[in-house]
């Protein structure tokens, strides 16, 4: 069994949680209202900005060139390709990025930018992983289940979509060939990371859900 199998298999109460949140199980049936899908965009957003700040740092501490290249490319692709389909539901709502990161957000991103700057290359590609990988499962599994029309189809189309299924098997085989070459001590580092960010990724969505402020 692949080590990345490992990782799948320990989140999966904390991945039927998120499949279970009311946020995605209203988004399945086009009833999320546009107030909380426009507060998870823009919490989005400035999720995006600092995760390709933390791909940016894992590419600094990688030795592989290959991997360096990789996760440059990681980065420029969480603001282009993301921010780009951002900027379409930005236009249609007639809205912008005009609040701070909301508790979950901050949390969530602090997570990845300490992890990716001051710990292990190997903990840092753990703590990235689940951004990857929970987003194109759940995008999956909301585009099998979705109803017809969706109001939010082209968020279904990103996630569930050919190129980003490319960048996450990528990601998840990268992770594969730094864990086979690492220490046992050291993949269980990796296993605690993936965990954490993976429960971040809940967070998140309820979050948004929430339409989470400063309680003070």
């Amino acid at each position: 069994m692949k080590f990345t199998d490992t990782l799948w298999n320990q989140i999966q109460p904390i991945y039927h949680k998120i499949l279970d949140h009311p946020f995605n199980q209203e988004f399945i049936q086009g009833s999320l209202s546009q107030e909380t899908f426009q507060f998870y965009l823009k919490q989005d957003s400035l999720y995006l900005l600092d995760f390709s700040k933390a791909l940016a740092l894992v590419a600094t501490k990688a030795t592989i060139p290959n991997h360096v290249v990789q996760f440059l490319e990681f980065a420029q692709g969480a603001i282009a390709a993301e921010r780009g389909l951002h900027e379409q539901f930005f236009a249609e709502y007639q809205i912008e990025v005009d609040v701070p990161k909301a508790p979950g957000c901050f949390t969530y991103t602090n997570f990845l930018l300490a992890t990716a700057a001051l710990q292990p290359y190997e903990e840092a590609i753990a703590a990235v992983l689940p951004c990857f990988w929970i987003y194109q499962e759940v995008g999956r599994y909301i585009s099998q289940h979705a109803i017809s029309n969706h109001p939010y189809q082209k968020w279904i189309d990103m996630y569930s979509g050919e190129d980003f299924t490319k960048a996450v098997e990528l990601a998840i085989a990268i992770t594969d060939e730094v864990a086979e070459a690492t220490t046992v001590a050291m993949r269980e580092h990796m296993v605690s990371t993936f965990i954490m960010s993976s429960r971040l990724e809940w967070v998140f969505w309820n979050s948004a859900y929430q339409d989470e402020k400063w309680p003070v």
